[in-house]
């Protein structure tokens, strides 16, 4: 019986209120790069389809990601502001920070954002930092100087800052005629930008610490990054998002069809003849894909079954991931030849339209899928295996795609403590963090500010609805997932891969077996292939694996001595 897309298995946490949504929210707040990438993907080109979303939901991200810009790009205004203000009341004196506030920007894009760059890259930003506050130190007595007018101590930095070799005769030219009141109005300009950065860091802390916080992000009715954001083309991406990312249909770019589901994990497929069974006196059945199909699901199901328990009550205690299997099937469908992103079929029936005449047809481009997942570790480990299965001409090929979500980036699971450590901070521990970002805050508002004017540039532009359709360039999961995971996540998942992929395998033997067709071997080619095994058809010749292994032919070498010894 054709079976539709499941919603989340019962005890699993539905996509909108799953830890993974939550730390990618909060990483729209912590990461400048990741919010701008997921406003250009999910909110500009509103002619790409979004991908299909595992475990966490993507339209809430988008939300948090617009409250998120609308936030910086206000302080990074502000700072801005301060600066442009501050240059025809200081007489340009205020430009004297300019050069520590290049350097840490500077030092910051050499260093990297991995948390342990390379060394080549580490110590050079180092010593950029380093000389950058050198340089604000140098600035802030040269201004004080100047605003008591300590002339002993003007000479004596003037004196530090040439054994820096830097240049300090523009500085001196720069200063010569600035009044006390300019060099106090330059030297409260750091202060007036650190308040600002701290009010800032304390809205995002309280962001991060409220709504977003484990007690209260499950209620998304209350979340006020939705109820904030206004505008019809929000609304209406939320609307499509939300359609799109649970459909059974997928549409894809033939570049990247299984967008969405992670990293590729040893992907394999394998052929076998369908012989018929000797011994039996009926002749074997008809084998479609669905027959096959059909005696796989039912193996899957009984995963969600615990094993050892004998009452409700010690089942419902029991805590294994794979109570919670999600089983479904998906077509995968072409965009190309849509007229647009409206008219994508996701209405009522239209899957079922596909799947019935996908399942069946072995097509190149729309191809039918069983899909198993299992999301582990609060939808931060989601492991998913497509497994297609398609006769033709008296043969069976099964192909089995597994792939992995890996958890969100550590930055990401670091935001409950970040905005606890900023909360619970004394206030002159709050004074120093907001004083040592001032360098680096004022390069990075002039890039916030170019950023959004780009996005803004190419929102005007791009226009609404008028783009050719498209399938999702990058999925937003994958964007804000870590490249590696815990020992006990990698083991995890390689149970879960296992477990299902024998289930697999036996359900195949089964409906073979139940057909009347031979086993053997399918069976044979089961075990070498599904334990990572190397699968040779017909070969001749020799062959060796593994470390320091050689092979020679010996058969080749008497067949050749044989030829020329003929002659």
């Amino acid at each position: 019986m054709p079976r539709q897309p499941e919603p989340a298995a019962v005890g699993r946490t539905p996509p909108h209120a799953s830890e993974a949504t939550r730390l990618l929210c909060a990483g729209a707040y912590l990461d400048e790069t990741f919010r701008h990438t997921v406003i250009e993907e999910l909110y500009v080109h509103d002619e790409r389809i979004v991908a299909p979303s595992f475990g966490f939901d993507a339209a809430r991200v988008l939300a948090h990601a617009l409250r998120a810009q609308r936030l910086q790009l206000g302080w990074a205004a502000a700072v801005l502001a301060l600066w442009i203000v501050s240059v025809p009341l200081t007489s340009w004196v205020s430009l004297l920070f300019l050069m520590p506030v290049a350097l840490m920007y500077l030092a910051a894009r050499m260093r990297g954002p991995a948390p342990r760059p390379a060394w080549y890259r580490r110590y050079p930003a180092w010593i950029l930092r380093l000389y950058a506050r050198l340089a604000v130190v140098y600035t802030v007595l040269t201004l004080f100087a100047k605003g008591t007018d300590d002339h002993d101590l003007l000479e004596r930095v003037y004196e530090f800052w040439d054994f820096l070799l830097v240049p300090g005769m523009a500085f001196e030219s720069l200063l010569y005629d600035t009044s006390r009141l300019q060099a106090w109005i330059a030297l409260a300009l750091p202060l007036l930008v650190a308040l600002g950065v701290g009010v800032e860091r304390h809205q995002v802390s309280r962001a991060l610490a409220g709504e977003l916080s484990r007690s209260r992000f499950p209620d998304a009715a209350a979340d006020p990054a939705e109820r904030t954001t206004e505008g019809s083309r929000f609304h209406r991406l939320r609307d499509r998002i939300r359609t799109e990312q649970v459909a059974g249909l997928v549409m894809y770019r033939a570049d990247r069809p299984f967008c969405g589901a992670g990293t590729p994990y040893d992907t394999w497929s394998l052929s076998v003849e369908l012989r018929p069974r000797e011994d039996l006196a009926e002749p074997a059945l008809p084998l479609d894909n669905q027959t096959v199909l059909n005696g796989i699901t039912p193996l899957l199901e009984d995963l969600r079954k615990p094993a050892t328990a004998r009452t409700p009550k010690a089942a419902a205690a029991i805590r294994d991931r794979l109570r919670h299997l999600d089983i479904g099937e998906c077509v995968f469908l072409p965009v190309d030849g849509l007229p647009g992103r409206q008219y994508a079929p996701y209405g009522p029936g239209q899957f079922e339209e596909h799947r019935a005449r996908a399942v069946e047809e072995g097509g190149e481009t729309r191809r039918h899928f069983l899909r198993v997942q299992v999301g582990g570790w609060e939808e931060e480990l989601v492991t998913t295996v497509f497994v297609r299965v398609h006769t033709q001409g008296g043969m069976l090929m099964l192909e089995v795609a597994p792939h992995v979500l890996r958890p969100v980036r550590p930055q990401f699971r670091q935001a409950d403590r970040l905005a606890h450590d900023f909360l619970h901070a004394n206030p002159l521990g709050k004074a120093v963090w907001a004083l040592s970002r001032v360098p680096h805050t004022a390069g990075q508002s002039v890039v916030t500010v170019w950023r959004t004017l780009t996005l803004l540039g190419r929102l005007a532009s791009h226009g609404s609805d008028r783009a050719m359709p498209d399938g999702p360039a990058l999925s937003v999961r994958e964007l804000g997932s870590d490249d590696d995971a815990s020992l006990f996540q990698e083991m995890d998942h390689q149970r879960y891969l296992k477990t299902i992929q024998d289930r697999v395998a036996n359900g195949v033997r089964s409906a073979l077996r139940e057909a009347g067709y031979r086993t053997e071997e399918f069976e044979q080619k089961i075990i070498n292939v599904s334990n990572g095994g190397v699968l040779i058809e017909q070969a001749s010749g020799a062959f060796a694996f593994g470390e320091h292994s050689e092979a020679h032919n010996q058969e080749a070498g008497l067949r050749e001595g044989t030829g020329s010894g003929s002659g």
